[in-house]
């Protein structure tokens, strides 16, 4: 039986968030239900998780020695990444001599932190589809990779970054200096290194929410979610909707995958699984140990949101993955470079039938930042989408 305790108490459950973004944000709100005495851990002061957490600690989390530091000083229970760049070596080390537990595992912190590891992991280790790759440490290396196979079209990325950064699309050798420095400006951390992809012509990307949680007999299972579909512009995801229509046999690859990479990751909470499809053919893209972006949509879709799920099963806790209602996200930009900026059209962009919006509190805003997000639920994914959209062009940020 798990017990938690009570806030601001010797009995206090004590979670450490690293990073602290608008998904934290939703994770700190979701561990507040349950009487977590929670800590917002991020790189920069005011982020959006702060501002709700018992706690702020502002640090550079990829240094080994201030992150050290914080988590001997604070001693959660429970530490619980939610960005790439960590320094995780030192997380493994904490967690291998007992000072603190780590969500899912260390391990899976490690490997998911940069492309690299949880591609060899599924493709080399795993043997789960993937599509063909290579790493490479410059622009002749990335040139003779491509030329040696990979051919053209292909998807080159940083090993290190989040939410598509450093993405893009090569279709030919004029793109190929472009996108090598496009990468490099990307990553989260200086690393100099890529991943480049051959193009996979695919129907289209899911995401497939997997969470580990255990049952009510205490043995750890995996339930999924059912698949989310979304678009994404650059690498980075501007929409998204639930349920995406799939074929059985499909779905039942999806979730074998799925199931596969996250078993042997290990531990327990919600993993965001995308994954490539094209007929009944499914192929391994990426998993993040954590909430995904396009996932804000069961915000809107579901009895318990991603951000519920992965509270509950890094808790312990029951999950109940089942759809409400279909539903749709639209990611509202912030369109300037300021600070403290004021949103109109919000009584507006909530008049559209069945929206909602989460508005996310981040204190600098960039043209392509985002900084709000519109969700919508109705009868089907198509209106949903529609009206998602709708509401999200109607809110118009602006500087104050």
């Amino acid at each position: 039986m798990t017990t938690l305790g009570t806030p601001l108490s010797p009995s206090a459950t004590r979670v450490m968030l690293l990073g602290s973004g608008e998904l934290g944000k939703e994770v700190l709100i979701a561990l507040q239900r349950l009487g977590v005495e929670t800590l917002a851990v991020d790189r920069y002061e005011n982020a959006p998780g702060q501002q709700v957490a018992h706690h702020a600690r502002t640090i550079t989390m990829s240094d080994p020695a201030q992150l050290k530091a914080l988590i001997e000083a604070e001693r959660p229970q429970l530490v619980v990444p939610e960005i790439e760049a960590i320094a995780t070596p030192m997380l493994q080390e904490l967690e291998d001599a007992g000072v603190v537990r780590v969500i899912p595992t260390a391990r899976a912190a490690r490997l998911t932190m940069d492309r690299e590891g949880i591609r060899r992991l599924a493709a080399e280790t795993l043997g789960v589809p993937t599509s063909p790759y290579k790493f490479c440490d410059s622009l002749a290396e990335l040139q003779a990779a491509i030329d040696g196979g990979i051919g053209y079209p292909c998807i080159v990325k940083p090993v290190m970054s989040s939410s598509g950064k450093g993405q893009s699309k090569i279709d030919g050798p004029a793109d190929v200096q472009k996108a090598w420095d496009y990468a490099m400006a990307g990553g989260r951390v200086s690393h100099g290194r890529v991943i480049v992809e051959g193009f996979i012509d695919f129907d289209y990307e899911i995401t497939l929410l997997t969470v580990r949680a255990p049952d009510a007999a205490g043995v750890v299972q995996t339930q999924f979610c059912e698949p989310i579909g979304h678009v994404q512009v650059s690498g980075d995801y501007v929409e998204s909707w639930q349920p995406h229509p799939m074929a059985p046999a499909a779905l039942q690859l999806a979730q074998q995958i799925a199931r596969t990479v996250t078993a042997d990751l290990g531990g327990q909470g919600l993993f965001g699984v995308e994954l490539f499809v094209k007929g009944d053919q499914v192929w391994f893209s990426e998993v993040s140990p954590r909430p995904h972006d396009t996932g804000m949509v069961t915000m809107a879709t579901q009895w318990q949101n991603e951000f519920e799920l992965h509270a509950r099963a890094i808790l312990g806790l029951p999950v109940d993955t089942t759809l409400k209602s279909p539903g749709a996200s639209a990611v509202i930009y912030g369109g300037v470079d300021a600070t403290g900026i004021a949103f109109d059209g919000v009584a507006e962009a909530l008049a559209v039938p069945g929206v909602d919006l989460r508005l996310f509190g981040k204190p600098e805003s960039f043209v392509k930042r985002r900084m709000g997000v519109a969700l919508a639920h109705a009868a089907d994914i198509d209106t949903a989408r529609r009206n998602a959209k709708e509401a999200a062009s109607r809110v118009k940020p602006r500087k104050a």
